[in-house]
């Protein structure tokens, strides 16, 4: 379909005095893997929770699959782990997906093939009849995964999917998610594991006091900020800020600079200024920034996940 899986225009959310979300605008593509960064205090949970239609903006709009955010025959196509949840502690797995199928709309029929195969796919089938209180945080966690896609959604929010996981865990997972972006699903993904985030999603945004004031394409190399290491001679700082794409100021030691440009692309006309401004480059070498890297770059050393 051409329409967004998500769509916000100066999404704005205030509690009394304080404002939550100030102006987010962002677009994710159907069928894709969007990841969702910024610090803590940054507006993250309050956007899902408007985005999933659980807490009412005070301006601006958001489109969930076509429909206004909260409009119940989207809601019907979305999947939701949320990064603190609470389930029956009573319940077994095998009855956890069952109830929640339900709850979905999934028939009994579809049910019995459906459980099993989602416990199956999330490594628990030996503890499909036992007790959710008896499971560590990270069997809650992939079976909490498995009631998110019991009904099959076309979205998927996760919140924090592989906290408490370990590495095993979070490759499971990890190839989870593909699966679904395979079938055509789009999944929203928030985490604090940029390592995770950066081998699993096909774009990212960084949201910061509530707004978005970057994204970036992770697949492929469109887009990715990328910094350059500069040694020579006759290098200036005048000569440096004019150079195209520069995301951040460069520095400058003696005879080496440091560059941070927005696009790989950008390497070769980079080099041809300096040397028409009059370096004479000895070294040259470009460096893909890594997520953690770009996070700081953006956010600061200050400011934590």
């Amino acid at each position: 379909m051409s329409t967004p899986a998500v769509q916000t225009t100066s999404l704005r959310k205030k509690f009394g005095d304080k404002v939550a979300v100030r102006n987010l605008s962002l677009e994710v593509p159907r069928g894709s893997i969007f990841g969702f960064l910024g610090p803590n205090g940054a507006g993250k949970s309050t956007s899902i929770k408007m985005l999933l239609g659980l807490v009412k903006p005070t301006s601006g709009e958001a489109m969930v699959l076509g429909a206004p955010a909260g409009n119940v025959e989207a809601r019907r196509k979305i999947g939701f782990l949320p990064e603190d949840f609470r389930f029956y502690s009573w319940l077994t797995a095998t009855e956890l997906l069952s109830v929640h199928g339900r709850l979905s709309g999934v028939s009994v029929k579809a049910l019995r093939d459906r459980v099993p195969a989602l416990i199956e796919l999330v490594g628990l089938t030996p503890h499909r009849e036992k007790r959710l209180g008896s499971f560590s945080k990270g069997m809650l966690q992939r079976i909490g995964l498995a009631q998110a896609l019991i009904h099959e959604p076309e979205l998927v929010f996760l919140d924090e999917p592989t906290s408490g996981l370990d590495p095993m865990g979070r490759r499971l997972v990890r190839d989870i998610i593909r699966t679904q972006r395979e079938r055509g699903a789009t999944v929203f993904l928030n985490s604090h594991l940029l390592s995770e985030i950066e081998v699993t999603c096909d774009e990212v945004a960084f949201i910061r006091e509530g707004e978005v004031i970057a994204t970036r394409h992770l697949r492929g190399n469109r887009g990715g900020e990328t910094q350059v290491l500069v040694r020579g001679r006759h290098l200036t700082l005048p000569m440096l800020a004019d150079l195209p794409g520069c995301t951040a100021p460069p520095i400058l030691d003696s005879d080496q600079a440091t560059l941070t440009i927005s696009s790989h692309d950008l390497l070769p006309e980079i080099l041809r200024r300096l040397v028409s401004s009059g370096a004479e480059i000895s070294e040259f070498t470009p460096q893909r920034m890594s997520l953690e890297e770009l996070f700081i770059n953006l956010m600061g050393e200050d400011r934590g996940l």
